[in-house]
């Protein structure tokens, strides 16, 4: 059992059904609290909750770990195949990885592994770093990572006389082959049926995290010109831009490389490559509800009808496009992309077909992929799409010509200044809730999910607002669109004088 220099407080590891931390010293006031003895304990946790949830012993097992580009990575990673060797248990050390890729190594043939942990902290600074777990059912939930902790907490764990074995493997390599097959298969070309992508300019972003392969061993092999790819290299500093298609500068980068390249396409990834965007052909983001409605046309056109869960703070245009447009059903329900996904596999559960499940922040899953929330895959149905358009001569945006997209959008995140925040936002909300229904020109909106969203119907306004609390932090996120040139600013206007009274709330948001 792993000694201890300071007590460690074992539910603050949890970060909903994953487990981060501050893994390297640099940032003031961010103490350490992943340190190489609580992942050990943590892979002997991981790998006794298994045992258990399999029913058979832990020297049984087969389990893959593979890590980003964090600095922190390789010394966390020995750390955890330490605790699982130490247990019996037989390591496939994968190195190099994505998150996708590591539940994929649950379900290919070749490696069948009982389960899976991946270390990333997605696009977080460079001093955290995190778990991240699965088995061939999916990425394990909250109460699981609640388990897994409750486990580590005492540390009773006893080492077996003969440890597991270690083997490297390349699992990026077998996860890549099976995106270029499902690509060459699903676009069918006529004359290149091995590089469907011929002729196709595509730059890739991968902001120095772990997703450079995507040019080289997919893109590449698929025929396409990656010239003027940008930060494929790995380095755990992120010396360019966050990687995280959220990030303004960041997507601002690959827009200007599209644009300098004359490429016909760009890609951009998080860290951990659960997340993608993209860009078109004029440097135009394709990202949130832009990459919604993408990807709903794709799917809906093989899916007549199918239902597209997305998260909270999509567009009234996105649910018009949907409905009207494409002729499926938009169920927006609550943030959070594993909330999303969970709501999507309800609905088929209960009958009510469902093949997309899309957050705006880019995670996206679909049902023929295990809805599993991955970045690489996303991008590789656009891609199809992207090939097709170009044998007919025409634009993959084609398909969102008709997208009513916002004139003004804009974010406020509103701080709470008191320590029990959850009570008090919630009594924000519900006086907001109040207050609303004396508007004469604003209504609730039906069939909501989360918080209070509001449509304006003035001619100043007209737009929408959703204000809803956040599951973690001492935030309410405001968000608003208006259709006209100021309505933003006039809803935000209307909402101050609401919030003013409020003395526990920091309005400097909306004063900006």
């Amino acid at each position: 059992m792993p000694l201890f220099t300071t007590p460690v407080n074992w539910a603050a590891l949890q970060n909903g059904s994953d487990i981060r931390g501050v893994a390297l010293e640099g940032v003031p006031g961010e103490a350490v609290n992943l340190t190489p003895e609580v992942v050990t304990t943590l892979g002997q946790a991981f790998v006794t909750w298994l045992a258990t949830s399999l029913d058979k012993p832990a020297t049984d097992l087969t389990v893959a770990i593979g890590r980003d580009s964090r600095l922190s990575g390789p010394t966390l990673m020995q750390a955890a195949i330490a605790g699982m060797t130490a247990l019996g248990s037989r390591v496939l050390d994968v190195g190099m990885a994505s998150t996708p890729a590591m539940f994929i190594s649950t379900v290919l043939p070749d490696f069948a592994c009982d389960g899976a942990i991946m270390l990333t902290a997605s696009h977080l600074p460079f001093n955290r770093n995190g778990l991240k777990f699965f088995t061939p059912q999916g990425g394990l939930g909250k109460a699981d990572i609640s388990a897994i902790l409750h486990l580590a907490e005492p540390g009773h764990f006893t080492p077996t006389p003969r440890p597991g074995s270690v083997e490297q493997r390349d699992l990026i390599a077998a996860y890549a082959d099976r995106l270029v097959q499902q690509i060459r298969q699903a676009v069918n070309h006529p004359d290149h049926f091995e590089q469907p992508l011929r002729g196709l300019h595509i730059v890739v972003d991968a902001g120095n995290g772990a997703g450079g392969f995507y040019a080289s061993q997919v893109l590449e092999l698929l025929g396409a010109n990656t010239s003027g790819s940008q930060f494929l290299e790995p380095d755990g500093t992120f010396p360019n831009h966050m990687p995280n298609p959220e990030n303004e500068a960041a997507m601002a980068s690959i827009c200007q490389a599209v644009i300098a390249q004359g490429a016909d396409f760009g890609i951009i990834f998080d860290t951990d490559v659960d997340r993608g965007a993209a860009v078109d052909h004029e440097g135009r983001e394709l990202n949130r509800n832009r990459l919604i409605a993408l990807i709903a046309a794709i799917v809906l056109r093989a899916h007549p009808g199918s239902t597209i869960v997305t998260d909270s703070i999509t567009s009234d245009g996105l649910t018009q496009f949907i409905e009207t447009e494409l002729g499926g059903i938009h169920h927006r329900f609550k943030r959070g992309y594993k909330t999303v996904i969970n709501e999507a596999q309800r609905l088929n559960a209960s009958g009510q077909p469902c093949w997309l499940a899309i957050e705006t922040s880019g995670h996206g899953a679909m049902k023929e992929n295990y809805f599993l929330d991955d970045g690489a895959y996303l991008v590789s149905q656009l891609l199809v799409e992207l090939a097709k358009t170009h044998l007919a001569g025409q634009r993959l945006t084609d398909l969102i010509a008709h997208l009513q997209e916002p004139q003004e959008s804009r974010e406020f995140r509103l701080k709470i200044q008191t320590p029990d925040f959850k009570p008090y936002g919630t009594e924000v909300i519900d006086q907001l809730h109040r207050f609303v229904q004396q508007q004469p020109d604003w209504s609730l909106v039906p069939n909501n999910y989360e918080g209070v969203r509001v449509a304006c119907e003035s001619a100043q306004e007209q737009g929408w607002f959703l204000l809803r609390l956040s599951l973690h932090d001492p935030v309410l996120p405001l968000n608003i669109e208006s259709n006209v040139s100021g309505g933003v600013a006039a809803i935000a206007q209307r909402l101050h004088d609401f919030f003013a009274p409020l003395t526990e709330l920091d309005l400097s948001a909306l004063a900006e």
